[in-house]
């Protein structure tokens, strides 16, 4: 379990607000970009928020309360799965086909898709924002995804 003070929350909630900013111009989820508490409103907010590194086969390293909730899973079973298991096996081409879109463009609005929960709940997610992240020196440092909309099937 992390604690809501750990300071990786602050470093990856840093990471993943300037690389939506860099790239949509807007604040994420409005939140100023040197507020002190940002990884804590971050990782504390309602709408779900998940990023992946850039390993082969991505493993999340990040999801906050919300994204947890919704999957069923605490931090540490969370930030040991592969990415592409938040997906069906059916559903895992079009996740694929969507991450290289966003790895071309940077990133895309309004994506919905079909995930699943760790007891096999499915849900469709709705209106995510898709995005690359990188790092100060302009490094690739994986993708993160928001969402606050999303129906239980």
């Amino acid at each position: 379990m992390i604690s809501p003070h750990d300071p990786f929350l602050q470093q990856q909630g840093l990471l993943m607000a300037s690389s939506y900013f860099t790239l949509t111009g807007q604040l994420l989820f409005g939140l100023p970009l040197k507020d002190p508490e940002l990884g804590l409103k971050l990782y504390e907010h309602s709408s779900a928020l998940l990023s992946h590194g850039t390993e082969s086969d991505p493993i999340f390293c990040y999801g906050n309360l919300s994204a947890q909730s919704l999957f069923e899973m605490d931090w540490n079973t969370l930030t040991q799965m592969p990415s592409r298991h938040s997906a069906e096996q059916p559903n895992r081409e079009e996740r694929a086909r969507l991450l290289r879109e966003v790895s071309d463009s940077g990133y895309i609005k309004n994506y919905s898709g079909i995930r699943v929960s760790s007891t096999g709940r499915r849900f469709l997610i709705e209106q995510a924002l898709v995005w690359n992240l990188y790092d100060e020196e302009g490094e690739y440092r994986g993708q993160a995804a928001a969402f606050s909309g999303w129906t239980f099937l």
